[in-house]
């Protein structure tokens, strides 16, 4: 298939360079200059337990030089979808599947603003990847992905997409419910994510600290509460126990927040947990974990700026 992967960052960049090894025809659309002539001029490298991974593919900036795609997934930070889904309009064909892999709650809501429901597709996947330098990943997990239709029942575009990632290395595994696997990654998220960030704290070090575990499962227990107040089907004995699986098998994994507050980036806070923070003040659902962790977060970014 034509693939088009929005957003070279770690994520984007392993799913970008291992579709293109398993044979489809892959192009980046990336915004940072200096990574697009990197890209074009070495390929992009990824690292795993499987060796290093070096393939060449096309980047650009401008959608238009791509045309139109099979699939388009977007794999930007939270902040960055509208524009995104804005630029990306040259690569959307009558037919091209629109997937958003994203972390947090709402990404797929923009997508579907700009872009319409009909071909949109969204999900959650549990590969743990993280920037190396310039156009270098570590693939450092993999993990299961699960997609679903954004309107109910439009199964095909839902069908043609878990075929393409399934024969990059992404099993995928289709699910009606998927709005429920996607909090149900919030929840892991809200947990782990600023955490890591406001501590330094790799993903496996969380587990072991038993003060960290201990706030960890307290947010997740808050996040689990949150759910079953939409009328999800979230069961927090299960969340707690998969979230210390997660973090005990990923090691010094570095979180994508982490990553962020490292580079002193902005993190997608708005989608993780301040959605959880949203939900608790809608559905009336006390959060002072995930409410404090807004603050905290909030505030080291600040202090970037001081």
């Amino acid at each position: 298939m034509k693939l088009a992967v929005v957003g070279a960052g770690a994520m984007g960049g392993a799913l970008a360079a291992e579709a293109a090894a398993a044979g489809h025809d892959v192009h980046v659309l990336e915004v940072n200059r200096e990574m697009i002539d990197t890209i074009n001029r070495v390929g992009l490298t990824v690292r795993s337990d499987a060796g290093e991974l070096v393939q060449p593919v096309r980047a650009t900036a401008d959608a238009a030089e791509i045309g139109a795609v099979d699939v388009v997934v977007v794999f930007v930070k939270a902040h960055h979808t509208r524009s995104a889904a804005e630029a990306m309009t040259p690569l959307c064909g009558d037919s091209t599947v629109i997937a958003s892999l994203q972390n947090g709650w709402g990404n797929s809501d923009v997508l579907a603003e700009v872009h319409g429901t009909r071909r949109l597709v969204f999900g959650v996947t549990y590969h743990s990847c993280s920037v190396e330098g310039l156009a270098r990943i570590a693939h450092t997990g993999r993990g299961e992905t699960v997609i679903g239709p954004y309107t109910e029942g439009n199964q095909a575009p839902t069908e043609r997409l878990a075929g393409l990632l399934t024969s990059a290395g992404w099993p995928t595994r289709i699910e009606p419910e998927v709005r429920t696997e996607i909090w149900k990654k919030v929840i892991l998220n809200a947990a782990t994510l600023p955490t890591a960030a406001l501590t330094t704290l790799a993903a496996g070090d969380l587990a072991r600290d038993p003060e960290m575990r201990a706030l960890v499962d307290g947010v997740a227990t808050e996040a689990c509460a949150v759910a079953r107040a939409m009328g999800l089907d979230v069961e927090v004995g299960e969340r707690i126990t998969r979230i210390h699986q997660i973090l005990e098998g990923a090691g010094k994994g570095k979180a994508s927040m982490l990553q962020d507050a490292l580079a002193r980036r902005k993190t997608e806070l708005e989608v993780i947990n301040e959605a959880v923070v949203r939900g608790g003040d809608k559905y009336g659902v006390a959060v002072p974990l995930n409410r404090a962790l807004v603050a905290l977060v909030r505030g080291l970014e600040r202090s970037w700026t001081l």
